[in-house]
């Protein structure tokens, strides 16, 4: 079977995972509904409890996970390929700390901010935790995955520590903040979907249409440049696409861990090197993973809701042990 063939197929079977991960997220919860019903709520306009459930509830809050799954999995895919290392995503290089911090900071001593205003606090924290890490983890013999990982656990850490401090020391100002540091979108609302859905639209068109040159830096900088292409230029680009989309994931559902981390790996081993299908078939499985982590959410603590960000943890930690301890052996 030639290979477009079997990528092909990979897509559609990944789709339909997809889209059975999403009927499953309108009709498991505290109130249980059935397909049925779920069928009638878009084809009616009776404003039924089941009606409001599923429009007002679960169908904002699917949506949120599709958009931040795809956006966290495809900057994952970015930052692994601008970086050329195993190890990068938006966790680990300290963008979603950075974006944590500067959104917990904002929430506190602007408490009248817009919840559309925290995507831009969110962008701001995201370069500076991203840079941290990077300049942190640079020398003059280069980057390695392990230091790196290093780097990035050392600022993520302390970061943390930080939040915990603010938290601390302004408990009737942030209780809420407590379930988002954890990762949360059960309170997912239109609103939210409103906020983040133009950016992250426009940057994962723009991560697709541009693929081919993540494909080309992957070769190395001698061979990209060889080819003609501005390599300083297409990083800077990319890293900014990456504070976009892992930014405005932060601001609406707080730190979502590893996603970035695990999808791009599954991707590349199912689908090859050539990023015009890591892409988008990272987009894919970023969503059918954070849809899936939400659904399984929903049992931890039966009827109550848990934060996805426990999921995807328990998921992500040790899939993250195992590419150190394999950057370890390689380096």
């Amino acid at each position: 079977m030639e290979s477009k063939t079997i990528k092909v197929i990979l897509f559609i079977g990944a789709f339909l995972l997809l889209l059975l991960s999403v009927m499953a997220s309108l009709r498991i919860g505290a109130v249980s509904i059935d397909f049925g019903d779920i069928f009638q709520s878009f084809i009616s306009d009776e404003q039924t409890k089941k009606f409001l459930i599923v429009q007002n509830l679960r169908l904002p809050r699917t949506l949120i996970a599709i958009i931040i799954g795809a956006s966290l999995a495809i900057a994952g895919a970015i930052m692994q390929a601008i970086t050329l290392n195993p190890l990068a995503s938006p966790q680990v290089f300290g963008v979603n700390a950075g974006a944590s911090l500067v959104v917990v900071l904002s929430l506190v001593f602007l408490p009248s901010i817009s919840q559309s205003s925290l995507v831009y606090f969110a962008f701001l924290g995201a370069i500076l935790g991203g840079s941290i890490v990077y300049s942190m983890a640079s020398s003059s013999a280069g980057t390695s995955p392990v230091k790196l990982a290093l780097a990035g656990i050392t600022v993520h850490l302390f970061l943390s520590a930080i939040i915990e401090g603010i938290v601390l020391f302004h408990e009737d100002s942030t209780q809420s903040v407590l379930f988002w540091l954890a990762g949360a979108i059960d309170g997912a609302s239109w609103n939210e979907v409103h906020i983040i859905w133009p950016w992250a639209t426009a940057g994962i068109i723009i991560a697709i249409v541009l693929a081919r040159q993540l494909t080309i830096l992957g070769l190395g900088d001698d061979m990209a440049k060889g080819l003609g292409q501005n390599v300083v230029v297409i990083r800077l680009f990319f890293s900014l696409l990456v504070v976009v989309l892992a930014g405005a994931s932060v601001s609406v559902a707080g730190p979502i861990g590893f996603v970035g981390l695990i999808i791009p790996h599954i991707a590349r081993k199912l689908i090859g090197i050539d990023y015009r299908w890591i892409i988008p078939f990272s987009g894919l499985l970023g969503s059918l993973l954070l849809v899936s982590a939400d659904v399984l959410s929903r049992f931890i603590a039966f009827p109550a809701e848990s934060p996805v960000g426990i999921v995807t943890a328990l998921i992500g930690a040790p899939y993250f042990l195992y590419l150190a301890r394999k950057g370890s052996k390689e380096s």
